[in-house]
């Protein structure tokens, strides 16, 4: 946007402002023109219905819905030879958590265990993560179906949620008072 208002300042001083505006309405409707042939992405080939598939967290105290920022934790045991294509499956998983309200996302491989991966994706709160438990839907259900099939470990794989330290994470439970 700067350099557009630099580019059109400029424009308008050497030119004039009528003739600047002429050529930003031209340059407008040609690309009306360009772009009316291509279509954004809707998504309508996903099922996008609520799939209520993953459990709530567990959690050993009370947690206050303003904790955070949360950090959320995957960890996946891969067979080396099948990383690269569990890497590429990942990054649509990576779009999935950030559609869903995570800010910050990551894969990491574990150097001296090569079989294990850590993802981590970061939310602004405890309630914004109750909330994409609430947003999960039978695409994102399938696509993490698929990550599944990569996981070779005899359990299912680890989520681990974590607070920044010091924000009051967890509190202990406090009995309800009457009004």
């Amino acid at each position: 946007m700067t350099l557009g208002s630099i580019v059109w300042g400029q424009a308008a001083e050497a030119l004039g402002i009528s003739a600047a505006l002429s050529i930003a309405a031209g340059g407008a409707l040609l690309g009306i023109v360009v772009v009316r042939k291509r279509q954004l992405e809707t998504g309508g080939q996903l099922d996008l219905a609520p799939s209520a598939h993953w459990p709530q967290p567990l959690v050993g105290a009370e947690v206050a819905h303003d904790a955070g920022p949360v950090m959320v934790t995957v960890e996946y045991q891969v067979d080396p030879a099948r990383a690269e294509q569990f890497t590429t499956v990942m990054s649509g998983v990576e779009r999935e958590r950030r559609r869903n309200g995570a800010f910050a996302w990551g894969l990491y491989q574990d150097a001296t265990d090569p079989t294990r991966f850590i993802e981590y994706f970061l939310e602004e709160s405890w309630l914004e993560h109750l909330r994409h438990h609430e947003r999960v839907t039978l695409a994102d259900r399938d696509l993490q179906g698929e990550v599944h099939e990569f996981h070779v470990g005899a359990e299912p794989p680890k989520v681990s949620h974590y607070f920044t330290a010091g924000t009051g994470g967890a509190k202990k439970a406090r009995p309800l008072t009457p009004l």
